[in-house]
This record gives structure tokens, C-alpha cells and sequence, in this order.
């Protein structure tokens, strides 16, 4: 008998073009929020789990996510290069994760980046200051 198999983490989508999602994003009148993480990382789930899906869910926010490991998988940028996710991670200089980021559908980001889950209790706070500037600056 087959050991039963763990059901997959649920994960945001990785998208295969930022320009796209970027797009996508701006038509709904919302920032592009990217998050890189890595397998394994808690703080990615925990930012995944208790904040991104459920808000994504909610249709609050146009999410993706990015591992900053994967070399393998294409993606285009907003520059319209195709690259992968653990490149574009590297060129944005998202070195550590998960690092929350929030784009224009021309790749400039529109707010601070939130770096890690330095204090968890604030999360919430700090992920909605950002949204709200994000979408100030897009309109």
C-alpha cells in the first residue's frame, strides 16, 4: 500500500509574465503585489497563508508569487526579456524572503518593500499601509 501523499501547499500563482500580471493588475485598478519566497520558509507561509491567499481570495489584491530558487521556469519581465524567477529575485535584489513587493504595471514599485515578518502582530498593518500608497500612486 502506497504512503498516503501530503496535499500541496496552497501557493500563490507564479505568473509567466509580470508585464501580464502587471497589466492585469492595473486594469483592476490595483498595484501588482509580488511575493518571493523560498520552500520551507515559515515566515512565507505565514505571510501566504494569513495575509496574500485570503485577501487574494477576497479579490482585495492581485498577488503572484516568485521562488527565488527557481532557475529553471521562464518568466517574462516587465521589460519583456524573459529571465526566471530566481534571476529577476536577484536583480530586484530580493535577498531575503519573503520580501512583499508592489509594482505599476511598468515595474516601478510603488511602495516600500515589507522585508521579513520583523514584528507578526503588525503584519496586517504594515501590508495594508503599503496597499493603500501602492494604490495612491497608481491612480
Amino acid at each position: 500500500m502506497d504512503a498516503p501523499t501530503r496535499p500541496p501547499l496552497a501557493a500563490l500563482p507564479t505568473p509567466a509574465s509580470l508585464r501580464g500580471a502587471g497589466q492585469a493588475a492595473a486594469a483592476r485598478g490595483e498595484p501588482l503585489v509580488v511575493m518571493t519566497s523560498l520552500e520551507g520558509c515559515p515566515y512565507c507561509a505565514i505571510v501566504r497563508g494569513h495575509y496574500l491567499l485570503p485577501m487574494r481570495r477576497e479579490g482585495q489584491v492581485h498577488a503572484v508569487e516568485l521562488d527565488v530558487l527557481d532557475r529553471k521556469s521562464n518568466l517574462q519581465g516587465f521589460d519583456g526579456q524573459l529571465t526566471t524567477p530566481a534571476e529577476q529575485a536577484r536583480a530586484w535584489k530580493a535577498r531575503f524572503t519573503p520580501t512583499v513587493l508592489f509594482f505599476g504595471p511598468d515595474g516601478r514599485e510603488l511602495a516600500e518593500r515589507l522585508v521579513g515578518v520583523a514584528v507578526p502582530d503588525f503584519y496586517g498593518e504594515y501590508l495594508e499601509a503599503r496597499l493603500a500608497e501602492a494604490r495612491r500612486k497608481l491612480r
